[in-house]
């Protein structure tokens, strides 16, 4: 993927939009105020299939620019959200690929709005910045209201409630919700991957590391001794196991007692 992306960027690099999440929090923040002052504002701008065939092309640009909030409290504190994180990752990939990132993930909206023919929002396309934030940054910590929280966490409790809203919405919620996250998916299959073998790697070697001190500890508890003298290893003596014919199928016997029995 990043070869693919690097290629692309030599002969597409220049139509990059840069400050790309300062742009789409910028004409957010916009949108709310204008629609303060007439009520049917933001339905102007949804992405209304039905809409856009009929001509209304602007709706596959302006959707995008849709608040995430009717308060204005929440939506300051959701703008901010999305302008750091986004800004973030675009210091992170760089500007083109963070575009890429973002477009991928809105023309795959528009496709799932057009195949389940009714209006898309962008929650779940802004909600995979979200996971990308924290896939890259997972011990990151932010203050969740007043609880401070590493955002892997934070990515944890947002995946359970796509699970959540993919188990109870309609199809072309469903459809919504795979397209959205289809941007994600594809740039971080990789590192997922990679993720799972490490994680199974880590769990053999904790493993083995837990089997070590228990062997350790039956040699150290029950010192071997000689079954026909009684002599003990903490006395010093040389135990060995024996599993000759006469001591099937095994004994721990002093070496002198192994030597001649």
């Amino acid at each position: 993927m990043d070869r693919l992306l690097a290629r692309m960027e030599r002969r597409l690099g220049r139509f990059s939009i840069p400050n790309l999440p300062l742009v789409i929090v910028g004409c957010m923040a916009v949108v709310f105020v204008l629609s303060l002052t007439r009520a049917d504002f933001i339905s102007l701008l949804a992405l209304d299939t039905r809409r856009v065939l009929h001509g209304e092309v602007w709706r596959l640009v302006t959707f995008l620019f849709l608040p995430t909030d009717s308060s204005p409290i929440w939506l300051f504190f959701g703008l901010y959200w999305m302008w750091m994180i986004g800004s973030n990752l675009e210091n992170e990939w760089g500007t083109f690929k963070f575009n890429a990132y973002y477009f991928i993930g809105a023309l795959a909206t528009i496709a799932a709005a057009f195949i389940a023919g009714r209006a898309v929002g962008n929650f779940w396309l802004n909600l995979s910045l979200t996971f990308a934030f924290a896939t890259l940054f997972p011990d990151t910590e932010i203050l969740l209201l007043v609880v401070p929280m590493k955002v892997k966490w934070l990515g944890v409790l947002s995946f359970a409630y796509l699970l959540f809203a993919f188990a109870i919405g309609s199809w072309g919620e469903r459809g919504a919700i795979v397209a959205a996250m289809s941007n994600y998916l594809l740039f971080f299959a990789p590192t997922l991957r990679d993720m799972m073998r490490s994680r199974n790697v880590q769990m053999r070697q904790a493993a083995r590391r837990e089997a070590a001190p228990v062997r350790a500890a039956g040699t150290a508890m029950g010192q071997r001794t000689c079954a026909m003298c009684g002599a003990e290893e903490t006395d010093g003596a040389d135990i060995r196991v024996c599993t000759c014919e006469k001591c099937q199928p095994s004994r721990n016997l002093c070496v002198e007692h192994a030597r001649n029995h």
